[in-house]
């Protein structure tokens, strides 16, 4: 029995620790890249991989841009070109926000990307 004791003991410890580390990596974070305030969507065609059309949306589904790239290969895998439409988007975002009405080929991508 007095062997046991000390037995349990470790046991209750040990599930206690995996217990508290499990809640620590539950609470996940958001990636930098994840814009607040809209989204973006990215059309390209397989057969002109250096062409693209860019739409930013709002939180509410509104477009509120587009522009179209050509002679960039734009390529969604790096975490560095989702910065740089993250703060295309943000740009997109204020100038709507003062005229609220969608605008077309402003270069705001054209300008993240250089």
């Amino acid at each position: 029995m007095k062997q046991i004791r000390p037995f349990l003991l470790v046991a209750a410890l040990s599930l206690a620790s995996f217990g508290l580390m499990a809640q620590a990596e539950k609470q996940s974070t958001i990636p930098r890249w994840v814009p607040d305030n809209g989204y973006w969507v990215l059309e390209s065609n397989i057969h002109q991989p250096l062409d693209h059309v860019i739409r930013f949306y709002n939180n509410d589904n509104t477009l509120i841009y587009t522009e179209t790239v050509t002679g960039m290969k734009i390529n969604l895998k790096k975490k560095k070109v989702k910065m740089k439409l993250k703060i295309a988007l943000e740009s997109a975002l204020t100038a709507w926000e003062k005229n609220k009405i969608p605008e077309e080929n402003k270069a705001y991508v054209s300008t993240a990307f250089r």
